[in-house]
C-alpha cells in the first residue's frame, strides 16, 4: 500500500530544467511519488517521459534543479554513489534491453553480478535467477536463447533481470509497447503483482492508458515541460482539463490544422 499523503516522499523532483540543445524538455518539473505506490506518467512522445526515469539514477543530468531519493540529493552524486542508487533502483528498458549473445539465465544475472559480485556464490546466484523467472511466469527457461522468446517473453525476462537484484523502486519504460492484448494484459498483471508481492515502489512510464488505468493508485501528465496534473485514476478520468480528456480520447486539439498535424 502506498505511504499515506502527509509522509515524506520517498522520490522527489523540484524545479528540474532539463534541455538537449535548444530544445526544452522540461522548464519547472515538480513531482513527488510516495513509497509503495504504483505512479504512471503519461504524455505525448517527445514530452520527455523517459528522460525523468533517466535522471533519477543519473543516466542523464538534469540542468538545474533538485532530485531527491531517499532524502539524498541524487544530482549532486558521484558515479560511485549513483551505483548504491542502482542497486535499490531497478529499469525495465522499453525493448527489453536483452544480451543476444548470453542466454536468459546469463541476462537475468546480469545485475547480479554488476552489484553482488563476490557477495553471493554461485548456487545463491542461479537460485535468485530461478526465483525472479518464476516470480514472471517462466520458470526453467534458464538456458534458452533471446532469438528464441517471443516480444512478450522478452518483456518479462527483462522484467526477471530488474527484480532480481530485489530492488526497492521499478521503473517501467513503455512496458506494453508492442505486445498483443493478451501480452498486455499479462504485463499489466504482473506490475500490480510484483508491487504487492515485494512491497515495492514502481514508476510506469506509457501512453497507454488503458494500462494506466487498470495498474495505477495515481496518474501524472507531462505537458509542456511541465506536470500538468497528478492524481487518482477516478480524478484523472473525470478531470474537466481538455488537454487531459483529449489525451485520454486520442483527440487532437481543435486548433491544429491540417498543415500542423502533417507537419508533426
Amino acid at each position: 500500500m502506498p505511504a499515506v499523503a502527509d509522509e515524506p516522499p520517498l522520490i522527489r523532483f523540484k524545479g528540474v530544467r532539463k534541455a538537449f540543445g535548444p530544445k526544452i524538455i522540461y522548464s519547472g518539473l515538480d513531482l513527488s511519488i510516495l513509497k509503495g505506490e504504483v505512479l504512471t506518467i503519461c504524455g505525448g512522445s517527445g514530452v520527455g517521459k523517459s528522460v525523468m526515469l533517466k535522471m533519477l539514477i543519473g543516466l542523464l543530468r538534469a540542468d538545474r534543479g533538485s532530485i531527491t531519493f531517499d532524502g539524498k540529493e541524487v544530482t549532486a552524486m558521484k558515479e560511485e554513489e549513483l551505483a548504491v542508487v542502482r542497486r535499490r533502483i531497478a529499469m525495465l528498458f522499453q525493448s527489453g534491453a536483452l544480451f543476444d549473445s548470453l542466454t536468459v539465465g546469463e541476462n537475468v544475472g546480469y545485475g547480479l553480478d554488476e552489484h553482488f559480485r563476490n557477495k553471493m556464490t554461485p548456487d545463491e546466484r542461479n537460485e535468485r535467477v530461478a526465483w525472479a523467472l518464476g516470480l514472471v511466469g517462466l520458470p526453467g527457461i534458464e538456458e534458452m536463447a533471446p532469438a528464441d522468446l517471443s516480444g512478450g517473453m522478452r518483456k518479462r525476462v527483462g522484467l526477471a533481470r530488474a527484480i532480481a537484484v530485489r530492488p526497492e523502486v521499478l521503473l517501467y519504460d513503455e512496458p506494453t509497447t508492442g505486445l498483443d492484448p493478451i501480452n498486455t494484459a499479462r504485463v499489466n498483471h504482473l506490475i500490480t503483482g510484483l508491487q504487492e508481492r515485494l512491497n515495492i515502489t514502481s514508476i510506469v512510464v506509457t501512453h497507454d492508458m488503458k494500462s494506466a488505468f487498470t495498474i495505477s493508485d495515481r496518474i501524472a501528465m507531462v505537458h509542456s515541460g511541465r506536470i500538468l496534473a497528478v492524481d487518482t485514476v477516478d480524478a484523472f478520468r473525470a478531470s474537466t482539463d481538455s488537454r487531459i480528456s483529449d489525451f485520454i480520447e486520442g483527440r487532437a486539439p481543435v486548433k491544429e490544422s491540417v498543415e500542423d498535424l502533417l507537419s508533426s
